[in-house]
Parts: C-alpha cells; structure tokens; sequence
C-alpha cells in the first residue's frame, strides 16, 4: 500500500496538468481576443479612408459631363455661308420698291423735223401722182404723154424723175403690145377669161376693160371684171361691177351666190344686198 505522501504526490501531479491546461487555455482565449482588439481599432485604415474622400471628388468631377471642344475653324478655310430659306425670304412682306432712278441727263434734244419740200418737189410729186392714176387705170397713152411731161419740167428732181421713167418705160411697152392685141369686144373678152384662167389678173382686168370700151353693154364682160377685181382685193369697184351686171342680166344673181370668185366679198354687206336680196326699190 502506497503511503500517505505518495499520494499527496500523485495527487499533486494530477493537479499541476490541470493548472497547465488551464492556463494554456487562458493563453489561447488571450491570443484569440488581441487579435481582434487590434482588428477593431485598425488605425492605418482611418487615414487609408480619409485619403479614399479625395478619391470619391475626383470620381464625381470625373462622372460630371465636360463640353466638348469644338475645334476652331482654321484660318484657311472660311466657314460656308448657307443662303437663307426661299420660304423665309417670301415670308418677308416686301416694301414699296422705289422707281430705279435713271442718272442725270441733260434736256432732251427735239427730234428733227422733217424737211419740207421745195416748190419744184411738190409740183414734181403733183404731177407723178397724175400720171401714176392714168397709168393704173389702164390708159397708158395719157399716162404715157404726163410722164413725159413730167421728165421735162422736173427734171431737177432726181428721185421723182427716176420713178416716173420706169413707169414710162412700162406704158411705153404696154402701148406697143396693143398693136397685137384684138381689136373686137369678144375677141378681148376672151384674152381676158385666158389671162385670168392663167392667174394674172391685172392683164385680165386690162382685157375686161378694153372690151368694156367697145362694148359697154356686155353684162357678161362686167361680171368677169368684176370678179377679177375681187381677185385682186378691190372690194368697191368688184361690188360696182357685179351691180352693173346684174343690172344688165339678173340672171347673173345666181351665179353669184356660189361663185367662189366672190368668196372675199360675201362678209360685205352691199354684196348681200345686190346677190341676195335683189335690187333697190
């Protein structure tokens, strides 16, 4: 049997472990809280997020929106004037525009006044206009003698004297083609209708005329005067013709009415008369 003291002993080496295990126990729990004693006052990150608020200004003037720079124009090339709108310049209410003022002139000059003819010039001119009647009625013998006439008196006038010897000439040449001419009514009656057929009228008007002179009577030669005067635009003497005609054969009236001869006279109201509603009285 174990003494008394052995057990003492024992019984203080089984307390001893005990008192270790304990007290390495405290050392762990004191290990385990200075940890977080330092964690929970951690000093450097204070400072570390004093200097993270710089930070966050800057990321907000970052985040804020800067303009954009427009790139200056340089100095080559002007920027390009756009015209305005057509819509915008007819929105415009014009205003009175001002007469364009024409520059200064002078006082205008007076036209020149023609000048008159001397006493010669105008007895000149009498007589060519004498002379030019005769010849376009037909009677060149007289036309003939007063273009003679003329040429002497006036010979001076050069201009008048020029025009009556080509008209001289003319009644000269006529004169001369007479004498081969016929002689008898019918005979010129019938030059006429050839003349006219053949599309010239004044030497069918000719014809007409000298057959008249030698046979007043012939309603038939007045109706083909007649006509060939509407041919040639004289709407007086073709209506004085187609009258005497009528007169002389009123059977002529019919033909009329759709002879195409006439054709230029039917808006006439004296040829409406005569052809469609009979003489006068």
């Amino acid at each position: 049997m174990k003494s008394a003291s052995a057990k003492k002993e024992a019984a203080k080496s089984k307390a001893a472990p005990a008192k270790s295990g304990a007290a390495t126990k405290t050392q762990q729990a004191q290990k385990t809280t200075q940890p977080q004693k330092s964690a929970a006052k951690p000093q450097p990150a204070k400072g570390a997020a004093a200097k993270s608020q710089p930070s966050k200004a800057a990321a907000a003037k970052s985040q804020a929106p800067t303009p954009a720079k427009q790139p200056a124009p340089s100095k080559q090339t002007a920027p390009a004037k756009h015209p305005a709108p057509q819509a915008a310049r007819q929105s415009k209410p014009a205003g009175p525009q001002s007469p364009a003022r024409s520059p200064a002139r002078g006082p205008a000059k007076a036209a020149p006044q023609p000048r008159q003819p001397s006493r010669d010039e105008a007895a000149a001119l009498k007589a060519f206009e004498r002379a030019h009647k005769e010849f376009a009625r037909g009677n060149f013998e007289t036309a003939r003698d007063l273009f003679r006439v003329l040429l002497v008196q006036h010979v001076g006038v050069s201009e008048v004297a020029a025009r009556a010897r080509t008209y001289l000439n003319i009644a000269e040449a006529r004169l001369r083609s007479e004498a081969a001419l016929p002689r008898d009514a019918d005979a010129l009656y019938d030059r006429g209708v050839f003349e006219m057929n053949r599309g010239d009228y004044v030497a069918a008007q000719e014809m007409f005329e000298r057959a008249l002179k030698r046979d007043p009577s012939a309603a038939d030669t007045h109706y083909a005067l007649a006509a060939t005067r509407a041919r040639l635009g004289a709407v007086e003497t073709a209506i004085k013709s187609l009258e005497e005609a009528i007169g002389l054969s009123p059977r002529l009236r019919l033909r009329a009415q759709t002879d195409i001869d006439f054709i230029g006279l039917r808006n006439e109201p004296e040829f409406e008369r005569i052809v469609f509603s009979g003489p006068r009285g």
